[in-house]
Order: structure tokens, then sequence, then C-alpha cells
């Protein structure tokens, strides 16, 4: 299948494109602020290297999931009604651009400011993330949508990789070498949310808005935002009783995503406690599992809409076992730089690959509201993983290997769940009329 073939009717390959760029933008703010920069930043220099310093950390991060958990939703569900999504990721995406520059004022023992900033944006990102992934079923073809899917991460994972090596020769130059830890994690926030609101422009210029507003199912009248949120949760909730697989889909991505989450979150902030690691060694482990990750992503992007998405999704799960039993093994860099690599190439994978199922699964008329669903399974696991992790080294006076090891639980069980999901009843099932429930 050529490119052109695995896009709907319609679709122009420069669209697609600005879609993926998105995915190239927002990467930056993962990869450097949650996984290898402002992290170990934040418990080695803000924290002052206190035992509750990665517990810290993952309460601001899980404070920020809860919230994008109660509004992803309910933002879906406006925007569906509104079609109103490419207005709303500008917005998201501002306060995520802003956020991650006013981390750039953090310095030592500015625990508030950072986890104030920590959370808003890490909130900002998500409710994006939700949006730019319901754009997907709008653009390929449902044979294709594994692929598309796959070329998105993959271009991601580049961006997350841009932005680590242009900090990183800040890190490693001559001005970084004379500078102090605040002056030089502050110039790689900058980096990173410059690069984020450049790469994000073509999003805006090209990307259209093509689905329809969908009708207002009952009557708007709560009086207060929460009272919004909750009612447009627990009707949300309600429509996976109409789509059996689409439920326990989100269920097993819901529990795999923990472990994915925490290895995102903790990564730097494990090697450097557990293995000794130093912020350049850290941040180059990090740009290697970034280039794994976009192949990994796009590999399995041109295959599992052949070999079949759960079929994909469950090898990566296996893989991401044998990547947390070699992290636990590791005594020093060598063996765990292997571990890197294989959670690379199950990154992209895993979330290409549960991201394509879910837009299979989901009713045309409630693809936003069926993606802040997928949102809110990962966002619960960015929650549940990393403060499980926290609470276990906490616990066990800072064990990170007794930490790392329990994490490789919820990957079991995730391929527990995966196996009830069946992706043809799932989608005969999505293509019925999902407004009329």
């Amino acid at each position: 299948m050529n490119a052109s073939s695995a896009l709907a009717p319609g679709v122009a390959r420069r669209e697609v494109a600005a879609w993926a760029l998105y995915d190239f933008a927002n990467s930056g703010y993962t990869t450097v602020v949650i996984t290898a920069v402002f992290n170990a930043y934040f418990v080695s220099v803000v924290a002052a290297g206190a035992t509750w310093g990665t517990l810290a950390w993952t309460l601001a991060l899980s404070v920020a999931y809860a919230v994008a958990m109660l509004l992803g939703p309910l933002l879906g569900a406006h925007v569906d009604r509104h079609a109103s999504r490419k207005a709303w990721l500008a917005w998201t995406t501002a306060g995520c651009v802003l956020g991650t520059a006013g981390l750039a004022l953090v310095g030592p023992g500015d625990l508030v400011l950072a986890v104030l900033l920590v959370a808003f944006s890490c909130l900002c990102f998500s409710l994006g993330e939700n949006l730019i992934a319901a754009f997907l079923p709008d653009l390929a073809r449902p044979e294709a949508i594994g692929r598309l899917s796959g070329w998105g991460w993959a271009v991601g994972y580049l961006g997350g990789l841009a932005a680590l090596a242009l900090c990183l020769a800040w890190i490693t130059s001559p001005l970084a070498a004379e500078a102090s830890a605040h002056a030089t994690v502050g110039v790689c926030m900058l980096i990173t949310a410059g690069l984020f609101a450049l790469a994000a422009l073509p999003t805006f210029l090209f990307l259209r808005e093509r689905t329809p507003p969908a009708p207002v199912r009952q009557p708007q009248a709560e009086r207060s935002l929460a009272r919004a949120a909750w009612r447009q949760l627990r009707e949300s909730l309600a429509t996976l009783a109409h789509l059996p697989d689409l439920r326990r889909l989100l269920a097993c991505i819901a529990v795999a995503q923990a472990g994915v989450q925490t290895v995102v979150a903790l990564a730097a902030i494990y090697a450097e406690q557990a293995l000794g690691f130093e912020t350049a060694q850290t941040v180059q482990l990090i740009l290697l599992v970034n280039i794994t990750a976009a192949i990994g992503a796009a590999a399995f992007g041109q295959v599992q809409d052949r070999l079949g998405h759960v079929r994909t999704f469950a090898i990566t799960l296996l893989g991401w076992m044998l990547a947390i039993g070699l992290a636990w093994a590791s005594s020093g860099p060598e063996l765990f730089w292997v571990a890197a690599n294989v959670v690379g190439l199950c990154l992209g994978a895993s979330q290409s690959a549960g991201r394509a199922l879910v837009g299979l699964l989901a009713p045309a008329s409630r693809r936003a509201e069926c993606f802040g669903l997928w949102g809110l399974a990962v966002k619960l696991a960015s929650i549940v993983g990393p403060l499980c992790y926290g609470l276990v080294s906490w616990a066990s006076a800072g064990d990170h290997r007794l930490a790392i090891l329990v994490t490789g639980l919820f990957f079991v069980a995730g391929l527990a769940l995966l196996r009830g999901v069946d992706t043809g009843r799932g989608r005969a099932r999505a293509l019925e009329d999902g407004g009329a429930w």
C-alpha cells in the first residue's frame, strides 16, 4: 500500500504531515521535561536530594493527570458538538509552551513554583494529546489507520530526539560548563518551549476540521464546571456499555500504560539514583531511546495492519517485560543500555498500536469523546504507575530496583486483559449509529 492509498478520500499528504508534526512538536516536552532533564533536576536540585523527592515529583504529575482525567471526556464531548478540536488544541498548546518556558525560572528550593508549573504544563499537554489523536480517524482509511498512527509516533520521537539533541549540545558546551545547574536546565526549558511552538505552526496552518458538529444529546444545564465534568464522565463511561471491546481495550491500556508511564517519568531518576549516571550520560541514553522508539513506531506501523493490532500490541507488552527484567538485573551501564534499546522499540510500537486500536473501535460521531476516554485511561495509568513507583521507593528507603520490578507487573496484567479484545466485533459495533445510544 503506497502513502496516498493509506489516506482517507480528500486528504492531502501536506495535511497528514501537518498532523504528524504536532507529534514532533509535543514530544520534546515529554522527552526533556518529563523523562530526561527536569525530572532529575527536580529531585536532585529543587528537592535537594531529599528522600521524598521522587514521591513529590510523581505527586505533581499525578495531580495534573487527575485533572486531565476529569476534563478530557468533557472537552472531548464539547469539541465533538462544536467541531472545535483545532481551536482548543491551540489553547492547550499555548498553555504547555508557556508553562514549559516558565520552568526556566525554577531554582533550588522553588518547590511550590516547580510543582505548579509542572502540573499546569502537563495538564495542557495531556488535553492536547487527546485532541490531536482525535484527528487520526479522519485522515486514514480504516485498513491503514495503524500505519498512519505509526508514522505519527515515529515523527514524534524524532521531535523528542531533536529537542534532546539541542539540549545536549547546550549542556556539553563551554558556556554551560561554567553555568549553574539552574541556568543550564533553564536554557533547556526555553529550547524545548521554543521548538514546541515553532514545530506546531504547520498543524494550525494546514490541518482541517473535517468532522461536522455532533448533535447535542441532552441539554447542558449544570451550574459548575465540576458538575458538568462529572456528568459528562458518567455519560462517556456509560457509552462503553455499547462498546465492550473498546471498554476492555481501554482497561488494558490503563494497566499497561501504568508501566509505560512509569518508565517515561522515572527513567532518568532510576539511571542516576540506581546506576550513578551523570546528566550528560542520561541525556545520551534518552537520545538513543528516541531513535529506537522512532524505529519501533515506524516498523510496527508498517506491519500492524497486516499482523493485527491486538497481536502487535501483545508482542510489545512481552517486549516491555523483557526490558524491565534487564533493567532490574543491571548492575552497570552496559546491560541498562540494552534494556533502554528494548524500551525504545516497545515504546513507539505499543503507543502506536494502542492509539490505532482506539481509532478503529470508536464510532465516528464520538471520536473526540472516545479519545477523551483513551486519554483518561492513559492519565489514570500515569497516576497509578509513577505513584506506585514513588511509594515503593519511599517505603523501601530508596530501593529503585524493587520499584522497577514492581512496575513489570503492570505489563503482565495488561497482556491478560488484551486477550479478550476482538477487533472485528468491535469495529462492526463502532460502525453502528453511536449517536443513538
